[in-house]
C-alpha cells in the first residue's frame, strides 16, 4: 500500500470501498465503541462534521470489539445505536481490528504514520483520533480523552478556506 487512499474498508453497510473515494478531503479516523466511556464523544464528532463538512471535512468512524468487549453489537446494531442515540451522520465502517495481528491495514498505516507517546504504535483505547491532511498524511494523533471539541483549531488549520 502506497497511501491511505489506497487502502481499502467496508462500509457499516457491507461495500467495500477505497479511502480514495475521501481523496482531497480532510479526516477525522476513529475508533469507536458504543458502550464506552468515551461514547458521548459521538455528539461532538458529529458537531464537529456538521460544523467544517462543506469545507471538506468528514469524520470516519470505525467500531471496534478490543477494549473491555465495549463494540459487542453487529454493524446493523451500531448503525441504529449511531442513528438513533447520537444522530450521526458522518460515514461509519464495519468493525476493524486496530491492534494484533488482525490489525486493519488502514490502522497499521495510520499507527505508523502518526505514532503515539515514547514512539508506541499500539492504540490504547477506543476513541483515539487520527486527523489526515486532504493529501492522505496522517498529521497527529490525538487520545480518548482529547475531545472533538479540543480539535477544532487543529481541523481549521488543515481546511481549504
Amino acid at each position: 500500500m502506497s497511501t491511505l487512499h489506497d487502502i481499502e474498508v467496508t462500509t457499516i453497510d457491507g461495500k467495500a470501498q477505497k479511502l480514495s473515494a475521501y481523496a482531497g478531503k480532510t479526516l477525522l479516523v476513529v475508533n469507536v465503541a458504543s458502550k464506552c466511556g468515551f461514547t458521548p464523544q459521538y455528539t461532538g464528532l458529529e458537531a464537529l462534521y456538521r460544523k467544517y463538512k462543506d469545507r471538506g471535512f468528514v469524520v470516519l468512524g470505525f467500531p471496534c470489539d478490543q477494549f473491555g468487549h465495549q463494540e459487542p453489537g453487529n454493524e446493523e446494531e451500531i448503525r441504529s445505536f449511531c442513528s438513533l442515540k447520537y444522530d450521526v451522520t458522518f460515514p461509519m465502517f464495519a468493525k476493524v481490528e486496530v491492534n494484533g495481528a488482525g490489525t486493519h491495514p488502514l490502522y497499521q498505516h495510520l499507527k505508523k504514520a502518526a505514532p503515539g507517546l515514547l514512539g508506541t504504535e499500539a492504540i490504547k483505547w477506543n476513541f483515539t483520533k487520527f486527523l489526515v491532511d486532504a493529501s492522505g498524511k496522517s498529521v497527529t494523533r490525538f487520545a480518548p480523552n482529547d475531545t472533538p471539541e479540543s480539535l477544532e483549531k487543529d481541523v481549521e488549520k488543515l481546511l481549504k478556506g
